[in-house]
């Protein structure tokens, strides 16, 4: 029996934007078909507002916030509270204070169970504002740079930074990102698991790596969600 386990910023939908309503009626059908579970850096209002209410609802569940946000038919049966401690705060609080990039847009840490999300541009961009910064950290790899010295800094201190959506990195203890969502299956099962961030540093990347792992898993990297709708296509 296949599971099928999906990212969603950048998978199912554009970045923070809503999914797309002919996509959305192929992949409500995919999900009456197939054993469907969704694992996002997002918490879940903003899922749903990407996604709508009854495709969250349909899903086996909702790993939200890498999994420490568990969602199964609308209710919320897990909760991680872990909390970033206070200096590697300061050390993003710097970077912000830093950074080139000359908008900031309010809402620049963002906090979520078992995760903090931080963003330069901050949460409060808009479409065209965001256009802006991923332009500027595709030239500078400002996202990476950031979480590259950050894991240098604090890598004995149980905390982790990845690239995650257009414009933010995932804060969280190491193992609390979206791989812990595969203790929830057997080893044997035949797992396959489709992203945008697959590669090294990006919030998909550890999850990837861990179903490749398993005696029948897959993993797939998407560029966006008509990538996802040919994939399914040719495989589901």
């Amino acid at each position: 029996m296949k599971h099928y386990i999906f990212d969603v910023d950048g998978t199912l939908t554009p970045s923070r934007g809503k999914i797309d309503i002919g996509f959305l009626n192929f992949f409500n059908e995919f999900v009456e078909e197939n054993n469907v579970y969704l694992a996002t850096g997002s918490d879940a209002p903003k899922t749903i507002e990407q996604i709508g209410q009854p495709l969250f609802n349909s899903v086996i569940k909702v790993y939200n916030c890498s999994g420490n946000s568990v969602w199964e038919k609308g209710n919320n049966i897990y909760n991680n509270d872990w909390v970033l401690p206070p200096v590697p705060k300061i050390f993003l609080q710097r970077k912000l204070d830093e950074s080139k990039f000359p908008l900031r847009t309010g809402t620049h840490f963002d906090a979520r169970p078992g995760l903090l999300n931080f963003s330069i541009i901050g949460r409060g961009a808009d479409t065209k504002q965001r256009e802006e910064y991923v332009k500027y950290d595709t030239e500078t790899k400002e996202r990476w740079i950031i979480a590259k010295e950050f894991n240098e800094n604090f890598r004995n201190e149980n905390v982790v930074a990845q690239v995650a959506g257009e414009t933010g990195l995932d804060i969280m203890p190491i193992g609390k990102g979206k791989q812990q969502i595969i203790n929830d299956f057997n080893e044997s099962d035949n797992i396959i698991f489709v992203g945008d961030k697959t590669m090294e540093g990006g919030n998909d990347y550890d999850i990837s790596e861990a179903v490749k792992k398993l005696e029948n898993g897959q993993s797939y990297q998407v560029e966006d969600y008509a990538d996802t709708w040919d994939l399914l296509c040719r495989i589901g």
